[in-house]
């Protein structure tokens, strides 16, 4: 059996949070509400348990989209500050000069 690549993972877990987004929001929406009865309540907290650990978006890692690293993240620019120097260093990056690093 291959070895699976942390890159390809996170991508197995965005789908799962897509496809699951919608029952994991029902089912927190019941959970939190004080009108349902505690056994309504208790219940949907053990259906919430059953969904696949991945489907939580919390799981999701940013990952930089040039190279995949996952420390460093820029979220505005959706890569690592590795990434980032490179490409402002060749100016591949238009408003990006170099100052002094």
């Amino acid at each position: 059996m291959a070895k699976k690549s942390a890159i390809e993972k996170n991508k197995r877990r965005q789908q799962l949070v897509e496809k699951f987004s919608a029952k994991r929001a029902a089912l927190k929406a019941v959970t939190i509400d004080q009108a349902a009865s505690m056994e309504e309540r208790f219940r949907a907290q053990l259906q919430l348990a059953e969904l696949p650990r991945n489907s939580a978006k919390v799981r999701i890692r940013n990952r930089c989209e040039v190279t995949g690293r996952p420390r460093a993240y820029y979220r505005k620019l959706k890569m690592s500050r590795i990434a980032l120097r490179e490409l402002g260093n060749s100016g591949q990056i238009p408003g990006i000069v170099k100052s002094s690093w």
